[in-house]
């Protein structure tokens, strides 16, 4: 991988626009890592989810005419492309076939062996109040509590700052406590 090059968001939508190469080697360099971090959490099989990080490239490249800046950021776009890109891998038949798909349960009680957790994610519901949050707070709250990456080590995933990190978790927290009730 090369060293980031550092470009403003508009200039770089306008090279991928172009068709222009420089642009997707910038954005390849730029978010390959955090891209992959999404789809990796999703499909835990490495070599398929390096697969899935290439379609999310090509994806990119053959719709960027359909990203919107007045919509969102880029970022928040790509995500969405490579979590949709990764969740439709696990549903799809092949891959389904090929025995690599562990249900939510299989995973926590794993997480249960290995750890003595009880970490019954799906039982109570949290996936559906994670959905609530924005993509780029549910990607940090994904990599810290459920990937156990320490703060650091997510703002170096998804190139981000350490404050940006922990600005955002801490909203994050704060809009999960509204949305479940809690009171502090």
């Amino acid at each position: 991988m090369s060293p980031k090059i550092k470009i403003e968001e508009h200039e770089l939508v306008a090279l991928l626009k172009a068709h222009d190469q420089r642009g997707i080697r910038i954005l390849y360099d730029n978010y390959s890592a955090a891209l992959f971090g999404v789809i990796s959490r999703i499909i835990t099989e490495q070599e398929t989810a390096e697969d899935v990080l290439q379609e999310t490239f090509i994806k990119i490249w053959n719709n960027i005419g359909n990203y919107d800046a007045s919509k969102g950021r880029l970022f928040t776009w790509l995500l969405n492309l490579a979590r949709n890109l990764a969740i439709d891998k696990t549903r799809s038949k092949d891959f389904k076939s090929s025995g690599k798909v562990r249900s939510i349960e299989d995973f926590v009680h794993n997480i249960d062996r290995t750890s003595n957790t009880s970490l019954a994610v799906d039982h109570i519901g949290l996936n559906k109040v994670l959905d609530e949050l924005i993509p780029e707070h549910r990607v940090l709250i994904d990599l810290l509590y459920f990937g156990g990456y320490t703060q650091a080590e997510a703002a170096k995933t998804l190139d981000i700052p350490l404050g940006t990190v922990k600005t955002r978790v801490k909203i994050a927290m704060t809009q999960l406590r509204e949305i479940l009730g809690v009171k502090i």
